[in-house]
């Protein structure tokens, strides 16, 4: 049972925050995690672990003299190594003068052990995050499986469409008359399903018991919601996953495909959807918002958009992947989401797309809530993502930023000695400004975009 279905609604303002607290905590506690175990295996000591910053609402000391801790202000949190002289790993001059005098101290200090151990340590944080997601996106694969090939009908969807006889079990083999390739054939399934006709009632070749059958179905792609987006105008007009929409503006539709050629051609109008939700007609308007969408070959088109993801008329039966298959898509997925945000960043700076595409906290507080009012798994998904985008941003060549620390590094593997303490502190000052311009031109987007 899905422990979220008993939350009305998670995007109140509460539960929202709730939930961004929540996948903020899991990221940050990986993000931290990563750093502090990689330097305990490479001699450096922490001195603090803290979840939260401010005022400490809980502490305890481990075995190892380091301090566990929770504090009030749940949006982040650090690890303070030994010759730290603050969250940011500034050099603590004090401490780090007493620990001269002592080479086995010098050594378990941040700022006194090998640059390996230090590149390590600092790179560990952003790679905890990645693995984080390939684990969850394993995770997703493995529970929810792959199609079975041939295309094999599961669960029928809840749809206003009478007349079906297909059932759970039968293979699909033709849809309308078009021959489906096998699934391997990525090209040539896609286009197969392209050439299917857009009419209802549609025919479906199937194999049945061992026959071959031609039976009546609705169209393979109806204008069923399987997915609303977090934010999106179907969102905010409250649509909710398995709504079919059956008109646009009076005009009645049946297929995805007609519901979006309409969306695209409505240049930002208003839309009067006409929506059946289990045996209910009800009505909903909305204005479709202008859309930057990545394309396969880095580029981005735009495009106007409700927000919605379609589904096909029924579940697809599926197989469970093998646990290489299943880490290799997690794998593949979190380099998508890397390439994606990279890509979508080169073309904001140069001005391809706008740069309302960068949320900020509170823009990623209202998509926490919205995905976690789909269910778990959504959220838990969700929190993959963050966590890849998280340290993809950790690995930004900003001082103050793990990244800025690894060009610290890269410099002194160079010319044999790190940069002067002086000239840290100017550059940890210009990170910290560019890091915080940065929060706050995303919080004004959140504020004032569209």
């Amino acid at each position: 049972m899905d422990i979220f279905a008993f939350i009305p609604q998670f995007g109140g303002l509460i539960w929202t925050l709730l939930a961004f607290v929540i996948s903020l905590s899991v990221i940050v506690a990986i993000h931290e995690y990563g750093h502090y175990i990689v330097g305990r295996w490479s001699g450096i000591h922490a001195d603090v672990f803290s979840l939260g910053f401010g005022p400490v609402l809980y502490s305890r000391y481990d075995k190892r003299g380091t301090r566990w801790q929770i504090a009030a202000l749940p949006f982040g949190g650090y690890v303070k190594f030994a010759g730290d002289a603050d969250a940011a790993s500034g050099k603590d001059v004090v401490a780090m003068a007493q620990a001269e005098a002592n080479p086995d101290k010098l050594r378990s200090t941040m700022h006194g052990a090998p640059l390996w151990a230090r590149t390590l340590t600092v790179a560990a944080g952003p790679f905890f995050n990645f693995v984080l997601s390939i684990l969850v996106f394993t995770a997703i694969g493995l529970s929810v499986g792959v199609p079975k090939d041939p295309l094999t009908v599961g669960e029928l969807r809840n749809l206003p469409f009478e007349g079906s006889d297909l059932q759970p079990g039968d293979e699909v083999v033709a849809i309308g008359g078009i021959q489906l390739p096998p699934a391997s054939d990525v090209t040539a399934y896609s286009d197969a399903f392209s050439a299917v006709p857009i009419e209802q009632p549609l025919e479906y070749g199937v194999l049945r018991d061992g026959s071959r059958l031609t039976v009546p179905g609705p169209y393979i792609m109806p204008s069923l919601i399987n997915q609303v987006m977090p934010q999106s105008a179907a969102y905010q007009a409250g649509l909710t996953s398995g709504d079919v929409i059956t008109a646009v503006n009076g005009t009645p539709i049946f297929a995805f495909k007609q519901l979006k050629d309409i969306v695209e051609a409505s240049s930002g109008e208003t839309l009067k959807l006409t929506v059946w939700r289990n045996g209910e007609t009800l009505d909903f308007t909305m204005t479709p918002k202008v859309t930057d969408e990545p394309q396969p070959d880095g580029s981005f088109k735009t495009q106007m958009r409700i927000g919605i993801v379609g589904g096909a008329a029924f579940e697809t039966a599926t197989t469970s992947p093998g646990l290489f298959e299943a880490m290799w898509s997690g794998v593949e997925n979190t380099g998508r989401i890397i390439q994606g945000s990279l890509s979508g960043l080169k073309h904001m700076i140069v001005g391809n797309i706008s740069t309302c595409n960068l949320s900020g906290p509170i823009g990623i507080a209202q998509t926490s809530g919205a995905m976690a009012s789909q269910g778990a798994q959504s959220f838990i998904y969700f929190i993959a993502v963050l966590s890849t985008a998280v340290g993809l941003l950790n690995l930004f060549p900003i001082p103050a930023l793990d990244g800025g620390h690894l060009v610290f590094y890269a410099y002194e593997a160079v010319t044999g000695k790190p940069p002067s303490d002086g000239a840290l502190k100017v550059l940890m000052t210009i990170g910290l400004t560019l890091v915080l311009a940065l929060m706050v031109f995303a919080l004004g987007n959140d504020l004032f975009c569209p």
